[in-house]
């Protein structure tokens, strides 16, 4: 966390990062945390394409649709390792973000996304989040593009 606290300096957002007692390293446990729906936790998947290591920023409701993501990216869909997660991108699982991660990580936000105005993404930790704003989440990701990767659960 106290690297994504860094990175937010350059904007003077790291007092909006948000620091819990309890866990948030699920869905479900940072809905509890924050306070609001799990469908409003941006969730951060880590895939390898290829030889290269991507992040796909997804709603707290939505699963990898696996035809989707075939079409999306040319393979299928091969998450990341923990061990890999934390070399590769530079964060631990449980606090995976698109925040201040290794340079060489595409960052890819999905659709599911867009039907909200904030989003709670993690911080570096498990026990962290911030509410941003869907344009807030572009600039700070500096992702590459929006995909449509995704279902979302009924």
């Amino acid at each position: 966390m106290e690297k994504v606290k860094e990175y937010f300096k350059q904007w003077n957002m790291e007092d909006r990062i948000l620091e819990f007692d309890v866990s948030s390293a699920t869905v479900e446990l940072a809905a509890e945390a924050v306070g609001c729906e799990p469908k409003r936790i941006a969730k951060t998947l880590s895939f390898m394409v290829g030889d290269k290591a991507i992040l796909i920023v997804v709603a707290g409701d939505a699963r990898i649709d696996n035809p989707k993501y075939k079409a999306q990216f040319s393979t299928k869909a091969k998450m990341l390792t923990p061990d890999q997660v934390i070399d590769l991108v530079g964060h631990a699982v449980g606090g995976v973000c698109p925040f201040n991660i290794n340079s060489d990580v595409t960052v890819y936000l999905d659709d599911s996304l867009k039907r909200f105005t904030t989003v709670f993404p993690a911080c570096g930790s498990s026990n962290s989040a911030i509410e941003l704003k869907i344009e807030e989440l572009e600039k700070y990701s500096d992702y590459s593009s929006w995909v449509d990767v995704c279902k979302v659960k009924i």
